[in-house]
């Protein structure tokens, strides 16, 4: 009989860690990998949005992407700067970087990078046959 309590305590701690792991879990589900506190991120937009006047583009696949605030995260990336204007398609995983000069892939990979993501592939596009 002495040997019950203190496993009733230690099943009942164990229970109560499970609850929130568990609470926890279902909330990230919910909110998306980045947004477990509901926050989104603020969209930051170009200072030039005319598209026609990036004579340059680059599709970027990425990796590491899995929600609204993944793909917010890498088009403020690019578009917090002056020459760049991005767009993401979080559903094929990439982005598509238009650029007012050229830009070496190393530019491109660390900007992903400092962003928290692995870039995967980098294909340049004629902007001139969109």
């Amino acid at each position: 009989m002495d040997g019950i309590l203190p496993t009733i305590i230690i099943c009942a701690v164990l229970l109560i860690i499970a609850v929130i792991a568990v609470r926890s879990y279902v909330k990230k589900l919910k909110s998306g990998c980045c947004g477990a506190g509901g926050d989104e991120v603020e969209k930051i937009h170009p200072s030039d949005k005319d598209i026609s006047h990036y004579p340059y583009a680059c599709k970027i696949g990425i990796e590491g992407m899995s929600c609204r605030n993944c793909a917010t995260r890498i088009e403020n990336a690019f578009n917090e700067k002056y020459d760049y204007y991005a767009k993401v398609s979080l559903k094929n995983k990439y982005a598509m970087v238009h650029m007012k000069k050229p830009v070496l892939d190393n530019e491109l990979r660390q900007i992903v990078q400092r962003a928290g993501y692995e870039t995967i592939s980098l294909e340049p596009v004629d902007v001139k046959s969109q």
